[in-house]
């Protein structure tokens, strides 16, 4: 019975109350009432693509709208060869085929929230992962008409997360508020990264442990994530994300 308490106290305290807190400030601000009211303009975050001659790769990520924005991201990707004058811009939604090319701004907002770039590389350094990439995004296996579940997964941060792993120069993780990101893709309790630097245990995208050099020490609990980072000096709040002292 003690245990029993000292579980649900430190759920209360680690992942519910943030969970509260973020989603009081969330419903306070003012924000879109639909889909339709939503700004999805570019937010001016990337180089115009004919002005840059180079190839270039990015991870980006928004919290997404409703009330979930209060707890969740949603990721995508961009990326242009060299001499391309236009990006591409990889996502998954939840209706119709999931993956989609090119359906809204390489750096639109999202439910007109700004985008953030996590992972940023151009010149030879993208060129060399872009066929990575684009191998990736073919294989990614739940590409097909029903291949989306809002929670656990496979989501739109189960595709970009898929991918990132896939590709070991992507020497980064999805911010820990991108619910859906350790949805099992393999079906496995345990799995190892492509590039072996981080081991994961998933209960099915509902609860789960990640340790490694790219995510730091993890508890995953209904797509909350607590944990710290020791190569940045930093910890992760639920609902709120990492905050580090060191940059990545």
């Amino acid at each position: 019975m003690r245990v029993l308490k000292l579980f649900f106290l430190i759920f209360l305290c680690v992942y519910l109350l943030p969970a509260i807190m973020s989603g009081a400030v969330w419903w306070l601000a003012d924000r879109p009432l639909s889909w339709h009211q939503a700004d999805w303009s570019s937010a001016a975050l990337l180089p115009p693509p004919q002005a840059d001659a180079e190839a270039a790769f990015y991870i980006l990520a928004a919290r997404t709208g409703g009330l979930k924005g209060a707890v969740a991201d949603h990721s995508w990707i961009v990326m242009k060869s060299a001499g391309e004058s236009r990006y591409e811009r990889f996502d998954v939604v939840g209706w119709g085929m999931p993956v989609r090319r090119n359906s809204q701004p390489p750096d639109g907002r999202w439910y007109s929230n700004e985008p953030r770039i996590v992972f940023a590389r151009r010149g030879s350094e993208a060129a060399a992962i872009l066929p990575k990439v684009r191998a990736a995004i073919a294989t990614y296996p739940f590409a097909m008409a029903g291949g989306y579940q809002i929670f656990p997964g496979p989501n739109s941060n189960t595709f970009t997360a898929f991918v990132m792993r896939e590709v070991p120069e992507i020497d980064v993780a999805l911010p820990p508020v991108a619910v859906g990101r350790d949805y099992p893709v393999g079906g496995r309790l345990v799995s190892i990264d492509p590039d072996g630097r981080d081991v994961r245990v998933s209960f099915w995208g509902y609860a789960g442990i990640a340790v490694g050099a790219k995510t730091g020490f993890e508890l995953n609990l209904l797509g909350l994530v607590a944990g710290i980072d020791p190569a940045r000096l930093g910890i992760k709040i639920p609902a709120f994300g990492a905050f580090s002292l060191l940059q990545s």
